[in-house]
């Protein structure tokens, strides 16, 4: 994480980065922000996991994380939630451990799909792997000012098209959250033993 945000910095000062990583971990249950994201996205709410509690992204293997998140919060944990773990921890890590800054600019949970139902004001009925769903995300971006390149230099060779999609949605909460405009699911972050506040923002 310290990488990529430095990374940006070398273009000039951030006065918001968005992730699509979960912020915020719950002790002992599930947070509002992902009850609240699966609503916010209705057809397409697979696409939201729940995130696992601590002791269960700290697990040493799947079938331990899976007992103790069911002991804490009422239900197992996913393989990709559970295979995400390295990154939410560095995450977390990282924005506790480093105070804001100019080096640490404030970090806000965004969900891609989350991000589209608000551009678009209403839930996508198409998957973002299908053309019509890869289509719409693009005429959203694009009907609010956000046109995705067709040539991405070397980057371009690597990247799926949903994950440049997905990144250019973060971009458009990232604004908004710039210029005073998100809102948060919750309407009040939850703040777990980290002290970091839980919420998803569009």
């Amino acid at each position: 994480m310290a990488d990529v945000v430095a990374a940006c910095l070398l273009d000039g000062p951030l006065a918001v980065v968005g992730v699509d990583v979960p912020i915020g971990l719950p002790d002992a249950s599930v947070r509002a922000a992902d009850t609240e994201a699966h609503r916010f996205v209705g057809p397409r709410r697979q696409s939201v996991f729940m995130t696992p509690v601590r002791a269960a992204l700290e697990a040493p293997d799947h079938d331990t994380a899976k007992r103790l998140n069911t002991d804490a919060a009422g239900q197992s944990v996913s393989m990709q939630a559970y295979g995400l773990r390295h990154r939410i921890l560095e995450v977390d890590g990282w924005l506790r451990g480093t105070p804001t800054g100019p080096d640490r600019p404030p970090v806000y949970e965004v969900h891609p799909e989350v991000s589209f139902a608000g551009l678009a004001g209403e839930t996508l009925a198409n998957g973002k792997r299908t053309w019509a769903g890869s289509e719409q995300r693009r005429m959203l971006l694009a009907r609010d000012g956000i046109f995705v390149a067709g040539t991405l230099g070397a980057a371009g060779e690597r990247a799926a098209v949903d994950d440049v999609l997905d990144a250019a949605a973060v971009t458009w909460t990232a604004a908004r959250l710039a210029a005073g405009d998100a809102l948060s699911l919750p309407d009040s972050p939850e703040v777990f033993s980290d002290g970091l506040p839980a919420a998803i923002w569009v």
